[in-house]
């Protein structure tokens, strides 16, 4: 089987070989950015990272065996052009985690498992919002993209150090026991609303 390179290289006297880049990588590249932005604007950003790719592939490091943390790279890339995509998900996300439905007793079991998950992302969502935007980033292409420290540090171009420093920063501000809150006032904001807005407000302005 020919590696990513060898067909990258090949594209350039028969265009249609980069076709098996499309296939190899898609699947990969389309689950990270649903889950980045949701099933409603990933086609468009899938569609113009594998295009940016075509066009941009004499650029491509002919040293690497594997296009999948360059890939990974151009579609970050694009999703930042796609804020307000990225801020109407969240949006969507925050409501979903906001919504509560009553669990008959007879429906405990079952259902136990989905509150324990609605819970633990009750939990994080503040603090991922509060991390800055080039945390997300690593963090996302860690756990969305299943990406290695090697192919995170490849895809955004910065120093493998680098990428372990922040995610070892990130699992500390994670894993931290939540400040005590403060007296809320009747209408006050619920913590991960409030959070997610200032989100959506960095994304939209683009601010990190």
């Amino acid at each position: 089987m020919s590696n990513d390179n060898d067909i990258i290289r090949e594209s350039f006297d028969a265009a249609e070989r980069f076709s098996e880049i499309f296939e190899r990588h898609i699947d990969a590249v389309s689950g990270y950015v649903a889950r980045r932005v949701g099933p409603a604007a990933r086609d468009d950003v899938v569609s113009e990272t594998f295009l940016i790719a075509f066009r941009k592939r004499g650029r491509y490091d002919m040293s690497r065996p594997s296009a999948l943390p360059w890939l990974m790279g151009i579609a970050t890339n694009v999703l930042g052009q796609h804020r307000r995509a990225q801020a109407q998900h969240w949006r969507a996300l925050q409501a979903s985690v906001a919504q509560s439905e009553p669990v008959a007793a007879d429906d405990h079991d079952r259902s136990s498992a989905q509150l324990d998950a609605a819970g633990e992302i009750e939990r994080l969502y503040p603090r991922i919002a509060a991390l800055s935007a080039r945390d997300r980033e690593v963090l996302f292409l860690h756990a969305w993209g299943d990406l290695t420290y090697e192919q995170i540090a490849a895809a955004l171009r910065i120093p493998v150090g680098t990428v372990r420093s922040r995610l070892s920063r990130i699992r500390t501000k994670l894993a931290a026991p939540p400040p005590s809150p403060p007296p809320k006032a009747p209408h006050e904001p619920r913590p991960a609303t409030a959070h997610i807005r200032l989100a959506e407000k960095e994304i939209i302005h683009g601010h990190p």
